[in-house]
């Protein structure tokens, strides 16, 4: 288990570094991902889903600290969100920096989540920039619950699957979304 964990963690690195895509597993439901400052990458994880590219996707980091270098003013109510957040919220952002353009919203804000699961917190790390997290599904289908529902055209879309909890049987949900406006606004888009 510890060896796959890791072997997956090495290989996951290496695909990403070469611009590729990954099926994986997150603090949520499995994942669809890429280099989040790479927009050849993003553009693909569009092609694999058959969504457009005006509607954005959201990354994942491993450390609040992290958002100063990928938002250029942190709204102050967002830190104590993440702060008091006992589930997986993905918070959006306005004028997100240092990220692909064609993984921003129109207005130029961006959803991000701070990862509490082990797996996507050591590859976050280790890669030391974001990662797209997008559902593992075709635009418009249900979002698997958990690896064994994830179609095999998505499976065989993606550059390398991590073997990592792909036996978890548990039912996953997606996270909670708030956005974030300039002034302090919050507006809650799910629960």
């Amino acid at each position: 288990m510890i060896t796959s964990f890791v072997d997956d963690i090495i290989k996951a690195l290496e695909v990403l570094r070469s611009g590729g895509i990954i099926l994986y597993p997150t603090d949520t439901i499995w994942g669809i991902g890429c280099d989040a400052t790479n927009p050849a990458a993003v553009n693909r994880i569009y092609e694999i889903k058959q969504r457009q590219d005006a509607k954005s996707m959201l990354v994942l980091m491993e450390n609040p600290n992290l958002l100063n270098s990928y938002i250029s003013e942190v709204p102050e109510i967002a830190w104590e969100l993440i702060d008091v957040a006992d589930t997986p919220l993905t918070i959006i952002y306005p004028g997100a920096k240092n990220l692909a353009a064609n993984l921003l919203a129109k207005d130029g804000s961006v959803g991000i989540r701070i990862t509490n699961e082990a797996f996507t917190q050591q590859l976050i790390q280790r890669f030391r920039k974001p990662v797209v997290s997008t559902s593992a599904n075709i635009s418009g289908q249900k979002s698997p619950q958990n690896f064994s529902e994830i179609s095999d055209e998505i499976k065989k879309s993606v550059d390398f699957i991590v073997n990592f909890r792909q036996d978890d049987q548990s039912r996953s949900n997606p996270s909670g979304i708030i956005k974030l406006g300039v002034g302090g606004q919050i507006e809650v888009i799910r629960k």
